[in-house]
């Protein structure tokens, strides 16, 4: 188990990795090959990129999540992520980031009606 101290200081770089990466997809861009490593950088803290992130199924990711404890504040920001990277259409990782929502609705045992806006918001979109 983690010290405090080492536990808060993994936390803060998490949520310094969560805040890059949903301030790179915020801004609208036409994600050419430069704006993508940029993603993929961030990524790769969490041992992901956006080949793989395709690639990978929804209960493989949540696992990955977990092994980097993410708490569950963070997780929906990774999600929130997820939605808007796939606002571009030239990735659709939606169906990730409703599992990754359900996740913390069902695991958290905490309904959020917010979590749950977000999902439905996605699934009319579909």
């Amino acid at each position: 188990m983690l010290n405090k101290g080492l536990r808060d200081e993994k936390k803060v770089k998490i949520d310094t990795m969560l805040s890059t990466l949903l301030s790179l997809v915020f801004v609208p861009k036409f994600w050419n090959i430069e704006d993508t490593s940029l993603i993929d950088n961030q990524l790769t803290d969490f041992d992901l990129t956006t080949t793989i992130l395709n690639q990978i199924e929804e209960k493989d990711l949540i696992s990955l999540l977990d092994k980097y404890e993410m708490d569950w504040a963070q997780k929906e920001q990774f999600a929130n992520f997820l939605v808007l990277y796939s606002g571009n259409k030239q990735f659709d990782f939606s169906a990730k980031a409703i599992a990754v929502y359900n996740h913390i609705q069902v695991d958290s045992k905490t309904f959020s009606f917010d979590i749950f806006n977000k999902i439905a918001t996605i699934q009319s979109k579909s």
